[in-house]
């Protein structure tokens, strides 16, 4: 597998800058028509998220991962590996829906991207925050048996991953907010700034 390497013109340019600075500071005049002298152009190198992982999921079936699925992936702590477990298998559990959204099911979590160009973040989604996202709801967010869940349903994609705020774990959507106490055990939902019931 090939490693890509992106250069930072950023560096280039504070290289020059750093030079002229040192140029002025020794205390010599330096005309304002007469071009920088640069004489050494510095780089960076940034490794680029993998395009692929391949993991070994449910009955040791080899599943690959691919995009925004794979960078997030390649680049979780090893507890967030370990508490989402091994990847599921079949067409129900990976794969794009209908609205691009790409996503991967795991034992403990769920990666999901708003869809699978280079670049896009995907975060993960796990716990009490998960199975209030995967309540069935009607379109203003109140549980409904035949409503819509996860991504498709109201509070929409995953914008965040799970991060401490306070005592709570908070994980924000497209069209809301959804947050777990530890302590209480309490989940609380929003949908386009209103709280309803968390169905959990």
């Amino acid at each position: 597998m090939s490693t890509n390497t992106y250069r930072s013109p950023a560096i280039i340019g504070l290289a020059a800058v750093a030079l002229i600075t040192v140029e002025c500071s020794t205390g010599r005049n330096v005309e304002a028509s007469m071009p920088p002298q640069v004489g050494l152009i510095a780089t960076s190198e940034v490794q680029a998220p993998p395009t692929e992982v391949k993991l070994i999921g449910e009955r040791d079936v080899e599943v690959t991962l691919t995009g925004p699925i794979a960078a997030k992936y390649s680049t979780a702590t090893d507890s967030q590996k370990q508490a989402l477990g091994k990847p599921l298998t079949g067409d129900h559990n990976a794969g794009t829906r209908e609205s691009g959204v790409v996503f991967q099911q795991f034992q403990g979590g769920v990666i999901v991207a708003k869809n699978d160009e280079p670049g896009t973040p995907a975060y993960i989604t796990w716990g009490k925050i998960r199975e209030a996202w995967n309540v069935e709801r009607d379109p203003d967010g109140i549980p409904e048996v035949r409503g819509k869940n996860g991504s498709p349903g109201p509070l929409g994609v995953p914008t965040s991953d799970e991060n401490p705020v306070g005592d709570l774990l908070v994980t924000t959507f497209e069209y809301g907010t959804i947050t777990f106490n530890p302590k209480t055990g309490e989940v609380e939902v929003t949908v386009n700034g209103k709280v309803v019931p968390s169905g959990v």
